[in-house]
């Protein structure tokens, strides 16, 4: 059932968030005038930075993979992580991208299926530490400016202190080996439990820690700036402090929109984007949109890549979703009962 309401919850929300930026006439006559205006060769650039920052997700998973002792090339790791940007766009309900790259790393690694998971795992621990140490700085760039949203400001606070809080939860419970006395009420159980086993095992491999931490920081600086380029197709920003402004308001716009509530972030994306480039920058509703619509097409393009190779990537065995998510529950539960 919950596999049924969610993804319905979430094209209602995308659709009335859609509905709401379009509404009215002076905005769609501001978004075709920007579009009839916009120099599209900056798109190019801005293209380029998510296409570089994907290999450098690829080679950080690579690199966690090894660990586990699984590796099928770094051409198919990256073949395999397209696939999952494609599903993560694309694939409603509670399945995304990541659930997909498990699956296809289980079906590589047939005898190391929990290493698979773990790997994914730790992935998704690194690039949400490096981001939380990008944030701090660039948001202390910008303190006094972002402070004029404080709303804003306190969702993003709290979403990253409960993302930091089960992370460090999971340290806890791996270093004083507390999984069996976790009361199975607790919430996101199951998440600390996961978190627990990925410490348990990476903590020995301290350096490569410490090298995909590395990797995620530009990475995520490279999909910052695939934004900024989309800004300056549309006139807006200058080097000198475009960068630094549109690096500022990033990192909140893409920790809210990683949350569940609308389909990719549809919507969701467009008003922050809104809010926050028109009360800081003094940038209009519709040049605002265009800007947030163009960025995320930067990344569909890629995600559309993923899928072209989704239908060349020949794995052994078929896919079927169903499959794919009962098989990594069954993974996820077998970790649980061995922590």
């Amino acid at each position: 059932m919950k596999r049924i309401i969610l993804p319905i919850l979430q094209a209602a929300i995308t659709i009335f968030l859609l509905w709401w930026i379009f509404r009215k006439p002076e905005t769609r006559a501001d978004m075709a005038n920007a579009l009839q205006n916009a120099h599209f060769w900056w798109l190019l650039p801005g293209i380029i930075s998510i296409g570089c920052a994907a290999l450098l997700q690829t080679e950080r998973w690579r690199q966690l993979l090894q660990v586990q002792g699984i590796s099928f090339g770094w051409l198919r790791t990256f073949r395999v992580f397209l696939i999952g940007m494609f599903f993560n766009l694309f694939l409603l309900g509670a399945t995304g991208g990541d659930v997909v790259k498990i699956f296809y790393a289980m079906r590589e690694a047939a005898s190391k299926k929990s290493a698979a998971l773990l790997s994914v795992l730790v992935d998704r621990i690194m690039g949400l530490l490096a981001l939380v140490a990008v944030t701090a700085v660039l948001v202390a760039l910008r303190f006094d400016a972002l402070m004029t949203k404080p709303a804003l400001m306190g969702a993003l606070a709290t979403i990253m202190g409960l993302m930091v809080g089960v992370v460090i939860a999971g340290f806890i419970v791996d270093r004083f080996h507390l999984a069996h006395k976790l009361p199975k009420w607790l919430p996101l159980h199951a998440t600390i439990i996961e978190f627990a086993s990925a410490f348990s095992v990476y903590a020995r491999s301290p350096k490569v820690m410490l090298s995909t931490f590395c990797l995620s920081i530009p990475a995520h600086l490279l999909n910052f700036l695939a934004f900024y380029f989309a800004a300056r197709a549309f006139d807006q920003f200058t080097w000198s402090s475009g960068v630094l402004d549109v690096f500022s308001v990033l990192p909140i716009i893409n920790t809210i929109t990683a949350l569940p509530l609308s389909l990719s972030g549809i919507g969701l994306r467009e008003e922050l984007f809104y809010d926050l480039f028109n009360s800081l920058f003094g940038i209009n509703k519709g040049d605002s949109v265009m800007i947030s619509m163009t960025g995320f097409m930067m990344t569909v393009f890629w995600a559309l890549i993923g899928g072209i190779v989704y239908l060349m990537y020949r794995p052994s065995g078929g896919i079927h979703l169903k499959e794919v998510e009962e098989e990594v529950e069954a993974v996820e539960e077998s970790i649980e009962k061995q922590a």
